[in-house]
């Protein structure tokens, strides 16, 4: 029982003692005063009715019915229970007698509290002799019918009283309890990892003692939060940004293009650009380090702008002043497009007065779309570099390193067809891949599915390569729709898991006839159908903070959850997780990829991050988990799931279970 309730139920209680109490005294004394009002009564009658009889006899037997009449006469006024003349040898000579007949009083209530009427007597004198004696009794009735009038009006009366204590006093305690219903409150957040604080301050000095010391309590948890959130970002930055430019550094670099390179679901994909800005030396020795650094800076910026459309792009400061970009899963023409415009944007550093000549860099560019080392991709990119710089001022230059140029798309018109084909014939194919715990590797948390195209001829394509160029244009929510389609239509009984995670393109989320279409979906969904899970990459959650967020508020209401991927893969603060929450996260790979070597402080990034994530009550999973020494290297660490080949490969998910 809350403590509200208990104090108004001892108030209650309190209050039916002193009414109990109130009630049994007034009633007793009623009952008294009515007694000896009885007895004066009867008295008082005794006495007038002798004095009356006595004055106008002289023989008592001869003046009998003198006598009779008088005593006739007052007792029919109906408030006696006898009126008796006994002659003084004790015979009656009159009787005038009433039964007793309560009206309008409870059975009950008579026999509960009976009232004693005492006799009264006077004599009756023939002269100066006595002649017999007037006996005389009160009729109860009439007392009867006073104290039970009284009672019922004191009963209502407490009851009236009664009901406004137990509302006034509720009203009034509700308001005096509201500092710890907000401390209940309080606590509730804090156990869910939000941080709330009481800026009213009860006068109530035990109240308010309590309120101080949980903001105070409040503000330490949310400290803890911010310093270990602040040393995973500062550890990270030191060992995977580069000081200069905000970028990430040739460590960052390595990790991320490694980790695609070695995915094994489908042969990567990609384009990696190597861009130089020339005369850094001469900018340092000529005007200062100082304005050096601001043309790297400024030219990191410029980079980043023009690959902001590209939503997994890698970006990183190599060495002096050459820079990497590696565009995972890209057509060839992204390469064309992006290396026209970094120039471009590099151009105008020399009308800025921050380069000493027109001439600003070069762009030297590799596709591959087969399995390939870093080393044979960077190598193919310099050597186009190095042929650009002899081209000509500004200029780029491209090797493709592909296993059959004539299997593929090229251009954007042959990506917008094999894409709308897609569409209209509804060839979407779903792939499936376990995600299981960490400590028991046979309990599966949920499937994660894979989306891909199918073509013509039969070849898929995979969500990454075909993905970027439905969002230019506008085709993505289509997509999504189809996909979520096909989960509709899963089972849990034949999938063995009750959860399946789902990628999801925020820029959905902007198109406000796709989330209406997603909400009736959701509310539709047939109970068989497993819980759906949507996950966001972390850099693109961050970028629509807002409409993730009040997504996830939508699907959480009925049932379904949101996911995060590639989780530390980007810079940015931490802190969104405390708003965001989603269910799980999903450790960038390229994290798992360094453990494959003896690089120690990965360990140490990856129990950084869980960690922050363990501290609000988000379960963390490692991805990318392929060889038994990565899961080794995993152990004690804050890791509640796996994904990876050594747990699963991808596969069709009609081999797994699929209804109507």
């Amino acid at each position: 029982m809350t403590l509200y309730r208990q104090l108004v139920a001892f108030t209650l209680v309190l209050f039916l003692l002193l009414f109990a109490g109130t009630w049994i005294a007034r009633l007793q004394t009623t009952r008294a005063f009515l007694s000896a009002q009885l007895e004066s009564h009867a008295q008082d009658t005794a006495t007038f009715l002798g004095l009356s009889i006595s004055q106008q006899i002289q023989d008592l037997q001869q003046d009998l019915p003198i006598a009779e009449t008088m005593i006739s006469a007052v007792f029919d006024r109906g408030y006696y229970r006898f009126i008796r003349l006994v002659d003084t040898g004790g015979q009656v000579l009159v009787d005038r007698t009433l039964e007793i007949k309560v009206e309008d009083v409870p059975d009950w209530f008579v026999r509960m509290f009976p009232l004693e009427a005492p006799e009264a007597g006077a004599n009756v004198m023939a002269g100066w002799i006595q002649a017999g004696t007037l006996l005389v009794k009160s009729h109860p009735g009439y007392a009867y019918q006073t104290l039970w009038q009284g009672t019922v009006r004191m009963t209502w009366w407490f009851v009236a009283c009664g009901v406004f204590v137990l509302v006034a006093g509720g009203i009034g305690l509700r308001f005096l309890l509201r500092p710890l219903v907000r401390v209940e409150q309080q606590a509730e957040a804090l156990c869910r990892r939000e941080y709330q604080f009481q800026e009213r301050i009860p006068r109530t000095r035990e109240l308010r003692r309590v309120v101080e010391v949980m903001n105070r309590m409040t503000r330490k948890v949310q400290e803890m939060f911010q310093e270990q959130a602040a040393l995973a970002e500062e550890m990270r930055r030191q060992a995977y940004r580069d000081e200069v430019t905000g970028l990430g550094n040739r460590r960052y670099f390595d990790g991320q293009v490694g980790a695609h390179l070695d995915r094994r679901d489908s042969d990567p994909a990609g384009v990696i650009l190597l861009v130089q800005i020339r005369n850094l030396e001469r900018v340092n020795k000529e005007t200062g380090r100082a304005a050096g650094d601001a043309l790297l800076e400024k030219g990191a910026s410029l980079i980043r702008e023009a690959a902001a459309g590209f939503e997994q792009a890698v970006l990183a400061r190599l060495s002096g002043a050459d820079f990497g970009v590696y565009l995972p899963d890209a057509p060839v023409w992204a390469a064309e497009t992006l290396a026209a415009d970094i120039l471009k944007r590099l151009g105008g550093l020399f009308a800025a007065g921050m380069a000493p000549e027109e001439n600003v860099g070069h762009v030297g560019a590799a596709t591959h779309e087969t399995a390939v080392t870093l080393r044979r991709l960077l190598s193919e990119a310099d050597l186009a570099l190095r042929t650009a710089a002899r081209s000509g001022p500004n200029a780029w230059q491209m090797r493709p390193v592909t296993r059959d140029a004539g299997d593929t798309l090229a251009g954007k018109q042959q990506w917008k067809a094999a894409i709308q084909q897609a569409l209209d014939a509804n060839r979407i194919r779903l792939l499936a891949q376990s995600v299981v715990a960490a400590r028991d590797r046979q309990r599966i948390l949920h499937l994660e599915l894979f989306s891909q195209i199918v073509q013509d001829n039969g070849k898929p394509i995979s969500a990454g390569m075909f993905l970027p160029f439905a969002e230019h244009l506008n085709l993505v929510a289509a997509l999504d729709r189809l996909v979520l389609e096909q989960v509709g239509r899963l089972e849990t009984g034949r999938l063995g898991a009750q959860w399946v995670a789902v990628n999801l393109s925020p820029l959905s989320l902007r198109d406000e006839g796709f989330v209406q279409w997603i909400t009736a979906f959701l509310e539709r969904l047939p109970a068989a159908c497993p819980r759906i899970i949507f996950e966001f990459t972390e850099f693109r959650a961050v970028q629509h903070l807002e409409l993730v967020r009040k997504f996830r508020d939508q699907v959480r209401h009925r049932g379904h959850a949101i996911g995060l991927d590639q989780y530390g893969r980007g810079f940015s603060h931490l802190g969104y997780l405390q708003s965001l929450r989603p269910e799980y996260v999903k450790i960038d790979r390229a994290y798992s990829a360094e453990l494959k070597g003896d690089q120690s402080d990965s360990r140490f990034f990856i129990a950084s991050l869980g960690s922050v994530a363990h501290s609000i009550d988000i379960a963390v999973i490692a991805e990318g988990v392929e060889t038994e020494s990565q899961l080794q290297a995993l152990g004690g660490l804050p890791i509640d799931g796996l994904q990876g080949y050594l747990v699963d490969r991808p596969g069709p998910l009609e081999e797994i279970g699929k209804s109507g």
